[in-house]
């Protein structure tokens, strides 16, 4: 048995130990305080893929006028490279109408090998029950100067996740992350089999009609199904995307992926369609959700705050603003409307950059869409863009990181 002996702390020894930090205290004042000067090309790098936001300008706009959208195409400002991507993600805007200070999400609906020439295109539809889409379609202009983030979210393919076969559910202008995807098949930047189901009203509201059958035409790992709802026409599936259809054109005897990305509707109605077809949970994805329109239907909201209005106070560092919140609408809604900046970029109520404390009343955040944290939900913290005021609340709201 090996014997160790272990002599005992002195008196000495436990000085030594508790003037230790004054020590290193006068070791650290008596350090020449010489600039460091090294330049590592990592930072560069790191700035580059992950900017802060970049200052784009409207160089083009391209109007799918069938449709009822419009594609922009931003040019950065300073003529440098855009920030890389990951076909599938997106781009948060933040937009100035009048006092009301906001920022949207939206897909990338290009090639990333745009990013080359300092390019993104986005699209934009219209939407009649909305605030930002139709202001931007009317204001937006050639020379419009925007801030966008850098690329954001995780709706991309993943060869160490999902299967060599993807079936993209598609529905309205959720078809501009898989014309992303398409295009980086295309373009050699992404290996996998990509087949859309694109859901459309009738042959000419069809989005992207002729991007997507040029890109089909020279790529053979890309397949359009068009389906049309309110139409019969030879050439086309007709109808809704339901689990039927899906297995109409998955592969057979292996696996496959399905991506899903369209309107509310067509999540609740899909969803369903999906869970039927008994596949692995990982072979499932979905495109951020976005917030309910229609709270008051969800599980657990108090029913009698439906059409309410509380007081909110909004404190950001040193100031403090109030302003009314509707019950049916986030309160990151009630925030911009009050001329606040305040961080944003998902708008689903999962990226946490809108993170913020309530320091006092209460609100609800549906099930579906609450990505907090554990811990942030034990210790009040919420993100307004996915939670509805349920009285009148006092928030602490950071500053925004596009200022």
């Amino acid at each position: 048995m090996m014997k160790v002996q272990v002599g005992k702390i002195g008196i000495l020894d436990m000085l030594r130990f508790k003037n230790l930090p004054l020590r290193r205290e006068k070791v650290i004042r008596n350090a020449p305080a010489a600039e460091i000067s090294a330049h590592f090309k990592i930072n560069d790098n790191a700035a580059a893929l992950h900017p802060d936001f970049q200052e784009m300008v409207i160089s083009d706009i391209i109007d799918h006028e069938g449709a009822g959208a419009k594609s922009y195409i931003l040019s950065r400002k300073d003529g440098q490279n855009a920030a890389w991507f990951r076909a599938g993600q997106y781009l948060s805007v933040s937009m100035q109408f009048g006092d009301s200070r906001i920022t949207r999400p939206y897909s990338i609906s290009c090639s990333p090998l745009w990013t080359k020439d300092g390019k993104y295109a986005i699209t934009i539809r219209k939407n009649p029950n909305g605030f930002a889409a139709d202001k931007a379609l009317h204001s937006w202009k050639v020379g419009t100067t925007l801030k966008v983030s850098d690329p954001q979210g995780s709706f991309y393919y993943d060869k160490f996740r999902d299967a060599p076969h993807v079936i993209a559910l598609a529905g309205g202008s959720g078809i501009t992350p898989f014309l992303s995807m398409a295009y980086a098949i295309r373009d050699g930047l992404e290996d996998f089999d990509l087949t859309i189901l694109f859901g459309s009203r009738d042959e000419d509201s069809i989005l992207f009609k002729k991007e997507l059958d040029d890109i089909a035409a020279v790529c053979p790992k890309v397949k359009v199904v068009h389906v049309l709802s309110e139409q019969k026409k030879k050439g086309y599936e007709n109808g809704f995307i339901t689990a039927k259809l899906i297995q109409k054109y998955a592969p057979e005897n292996e696996p496959y992926s399905v991506f899903l990305c369209g309107p509310e509707a067509m999540y609740r109605f899909a969803a369903k369609e999906i869970d039927t077809l008994g596949l692995e949970r990982k072979y499932v994805r979905r495109e951020l959700l976005g917030v309910t329109k229609q709270v008051w239907e969800q599980p657990g909201y108090p029913a009698e705050c439906k059409g309410q209005t509380f007081r909110l106070t909004v404190r950001q560092a040193d100031r403090e603003t109030v302003c009314d919140a509707s019950a049916d609408e986030p309160i990151l809604v009630a925030i911009e409307r009050a001329g606040i900046a305040a961080p944003s970029r998902c708008r689903s109520g999962e990226c946490g950059w809108c993170r913020s404390k309530l320091i006092s009343g209460s609100a609800f955040t549906p099930e579906e869409t609450d990505g907090r944290r554990f811990a942030d939900k034990e210790h009040g913290y919420l993100h307004p863009c996915a939670a509805f005021p349920t009285s009148d609340i006092v928030l602490e709201v950071p500053g925004s990181y596009m200022e």
